[in-house]
This record gives C-alpha cells, structure tokens and sequence, in this order.
C-alpha cells in the first residue's frame, strides 16, 4: 500500500492502516451501543461518513444486510478501493465513494448516517450536517462519534516531555481548517439543521499496560511524534525523550494513559 499525499493526518500506509485496525478494536464497541440506540437494522440506506478504509462500513454491511445498503465516503482513494475490495470478498451492499465529503451532495434517501472523527477536520460541518439531515427520511436518525475535549489527553505519572508532546499535537489540531473539539458543538449544530438529540453520552477511556485500550495512544504517539520531527514541529531530542519516556511507563505499575474525552450525540429528523 503506497503512501498518499493530503489524505490523512497520518498518511495511508500499511503502519497506518494497522493503527486504524486497532483503534476500531478499541472503540467498536461504543459504535454499536450508538447503532443501538438509532436502531439500525436491516433493509436500511445507512451513510458512513469519513469511512475510511471501512472497519465501520463492512460492520453496518452486515447489519442492513442484502436488502439495504451503506453508502461510504471517503477523500482518501487508497481506502476507498481497500474497501471496494473487502465489499465484494464479503459479499456486502456497500456503495463506496471516493470524494471529500465537504462538498459532497447526496442522491439517495438516508435511514441512518454514522461519522466518528469526521466533522473535526472539516470547516463547514454545519453545512455538512445540513446536507446530510435534508437527505434524511422522516424518523432517520443520525449518529455521531467525536471529540469533545481532545486536551484531556495525559499520562499518569506526568512525563515532561510526552506532555510537551502531546500539547505540540493539540496545538496542531486546534488550527484551522477543522475544530478538533466538534463535539461539544454537535447539539447545537443538530438542532441547526432541525434534527432533534434523542440522546448524548460521554466515552472515556482509560488504558493502562498490557492492554488493548493502551495500545491506541501507544500507537499514535509513537506514528505521530515522528510526523511531527519531519515537519519540523518537535525537536529530536524532545521527541527521543519523549519515546524514553513511553517505554518507561509501560513499565510503571500503576501507570495510566487518560485519552481524549468523546461526545457521543444522537439525533432523530422528524
């Protein structure tokens, strides 16, 4: 899998994909507590936005089964074709597109649509979130998955340079175009595009070593930090500190990795 260029903040690569395949392990459970309250089932056009390479689409796949069909779009054409290929080994109703869904117009009559870290990266979600509520039918129901405070990212114990870090992320994702912390807006955005929130919950997470939830930050930090060096971003040292550090706390007991605070908003058209 070649790298690609603008598609995501981390690339497309295999070390990429793999870290996407771990980070659905960890929250795919949240996403289907989310399907359950909208109460996708089968037969159902259900829309998956920034899809990715897919975890979540062939998921939804199985869900609507072969008299429904999910609608997936992505800007990233490395992913797209990855899950054009998975839909047809698994044999599931999943019409892929490849396009930036900032300006994406919908032709179809939506059930459902589902997004996780999506709307953050974008700077017209409201006008996404219009398009997609104007796309719905009467009783669709719309679940989003995003950040809703991405500073509570931390360590226990505190590290210095894992935090110096950590923050020369947060000030990277806190500048334009997108808004890293969307979620806390999504209520109001809704409402905006007259949908009405039927229900909101708060996903935290905690990891600690030798488990699956650690292995989410563990991943991005270790990809990420070195994006950051080759853009200039981070200095060598700090980033090699930084490392040292991580590799010590997964070897501190007691030690913990509070992630990024999400914001799970559900939202019904009338």
């Amino acid at each position: 899998m070649n790298q690609e260029k603008n598609a995501y903040v981390l690339g497309t690569d295999k070390e990429e994909m793999f870290r996407l395949g771990l980070q659905h392990q960890v929250w795919s459970g949240e996403a289907r507590k989310g399907w359950k309250i909208a109460e996708f089932g089968p037969g159902q056009t259900i829309l998956d936005l920034g899809c990715g390479p897919g975890f979540c689409s062939t998921e939804l796949g199985y869900i609507v089964g072969k008299e429904g069909k999910v609608i997936a779009v992505d800007k990233s054409k490395v992913y797209t074709d990855y899950l054009k290929h998975q839909a047809e080994l698994q044999g599931l109703n999943i019409d892929v597109i490849n396009s930036d869904f900032s300006t994406l117009k919908l032709n179809a009559q939506l059930d459902g649509a589902y997004c996780r870290w999506a709307l953050c990266w974008i700077d017209n979600p409201g006008e996404v979130i219009q398009e997609i509520a104007d796309s719905m039918v009467s009783g669709g129901v719309f679940v989003a998955h995003e950040y809703f405070d991405w500073s509570t990212l931390q360590t226990e114990p505190f590290k210095e340079n894992l935090a110096t870090a950590i923050k020369t992320i947060l000030e990277l994702f806190r500048s334009p175009p997108g808004n890293i912390d969307i979620g806390r807006h999504l209520p109001a955005l809704f409402y905006s595009a007259g949908l009405e929130v039927i229900s909101t919950r708060p996903m935290s997470k905690i990891g600690v070593p030798d488990d699956l939830t650690w292995e989410w930050p563990n991943s991005f930090f270790r990809n990420f930090f070195k994006k950051l060096v080759a853009d200039g971003l981070l200095d060598k040292e700090v980033y090699h500190k930084a490392i040292d550090e991580l590799d010590e706390l997964e070897y501190t007991e007691g030690a913990c990795i509070f992630t990024p605070q999400m914001f799970e908003v559900v939202a019904v058209k009338p």
